[in-house]
């Protein structure tokens, strides 16, 4: 099991490489080119200075987060044709520079929404928080909302050029439904995969976050059903997925161990987010982000790395979200102390399932 850190670069992430080289255990800084628009190709020349910083500060790179599909694809309108070649152009240039695993996810409009970026929490951190019932019909106010909460940092997904034009995008979304995005998403893998397989980089798609339909827009990475769909629309190894605990955990239905044993061991999981959460209320599916500590959410973390470590799991992992604790005024979701802490607990729980199979 490979240990990585999500790291947003040199100009926009006040966590520095040598901090997160330090934290035990950790082999990979998990990154992409965030200020390259969505659609065009990822220059070779801005991948290898990016893996330049990397790699000098003892890092690997071999998973990038991530390559974000253009909305056309996602869509199904005629111009699709050309940004999946710019996509399959990135996919070979990322190949030359030793990436292996490619995260990506396929939802319409918003990469995940959380209701609140700084709950706070009853010891004093602060986590996000998803209440539904502050869910605004205005998908301006819900922008405005997570951008205000931001603290003037870029958040993932949330690409302001294109959100600016959000009543369009909601209009050319009209007509699509999740049988209408499957199909979009198998017309993407039938142009990129061969590439993929050529070229050997994984695709691992992040599932739905949260994982249910909001603002009338179609959700179709939701639960075990819907993997099942996704893996027959294209059947190879590289059509796989991110295992993210906590956006498949936020559904409390959904056995998540369970689901990591299946696709590990069908070798369709190069990918895994480990995160908890926990239900203010499971009924409306009301929560919030927590420390990774079983005890302190409602995912069984232990129960997690047992179902990887009993498959011999070999891919990568890395902690997701967590709290800004200690004082740290970071960005939401992606503090160093409380992942780092996370990846210490995660680390302590996979030595010891590995030392109990022996």
């Amino acid at each position: 099991m490979k240990m990585g850190f999500r790291w947003f670069g040199s100009t926009d992430d006040p966590i520095q490489l040598s901090e997160i080289r330090q934290i035990p255990g950790v082999s990979q800084a998990v990154t992409a080119l965030y200020d390259v628009p969505v659609g065009d190709v990822w220059p070779k020349d801005q991948i290898a200075h990016l893996k330049q910083e990397v790699t000098d500060a003892g890092l690997g790179f071999e998973v990038v987060e991530s390559v974000n599909i253009h909305d056309d694809i996602k869509i199904g309108l005629p111009t699709r044709d050309q940004y999946i070649e710019n996509y399959k152009q990135t996919i070979k240039n990322l190949s030359e520079y030793g990436v292996k695993v490619i995260c990506y996810n396929f939802m319409p409009v918003f990469d995940w929404l959380r209701t609140d970026l700084s709950y706070q929490l009853s010891d004093g951190s602060n986590a996000m928080a998803y209440q539904p019932q502050m869910l605004t019909d205005d998908p301006n106010e819900m922008i405005k909302q997570i951008m205000s909460g931001s603290k003037g940092f870029a958040m993932p997904g949330w690409e302001p050029e294109r959100l600016a034009h959000i009543q369009q995008l909601f209009a050319k979304y009209r007509d699509v439904d999740s049988q209408k995005l499957l199909e979009n998403l198998k017309y993407f893998f039938d142009g990129i995969m061969p590439t993929c397989e050529k070229y050997d980089v994984r695709m691992a798609m992040h599932p739905d976050d949260p994982p249910f339909p909001l603002f009338g827009l179609p959700r179709i990475y939701k639960n075990r059903e819907d993997m099942l769909k996704i893996e027959q629309l294209y059947e190879s190894r590289y059509n796989g997925f991110t295992i993210c605990t906590g956006s498949l955990g936020e559904n409390p239905k959904n056995d998540v161990p369970a689901i990591i044993r299946e696709f590990v061991k069908k070798d369709r999981a190069p990918f895994i987010h480990a995160r908890n959460i926990r239900f203010m209320n499971p009924e409306k599916t009301e929560f919030h982000e927590s420390d990774h500590l079983s005890a302190d959410g409602s995912i069984d973390m232990y129960e997690v790395i047992r179902a990887l470590a009993d498959k011999d799991y070999d891919g990568y992992i890395r902690p997701d979200h967590g709290r800004n604790i200690w004082g740290e005024n970071g960005r939401p979701g992606y503090g160093l102390y409380d992942r780092a802490l996370g990846i210490a607990y995660l680390n302590g729980l996979w030595e010891a399932c590995m030392k109990a199979k022996k």
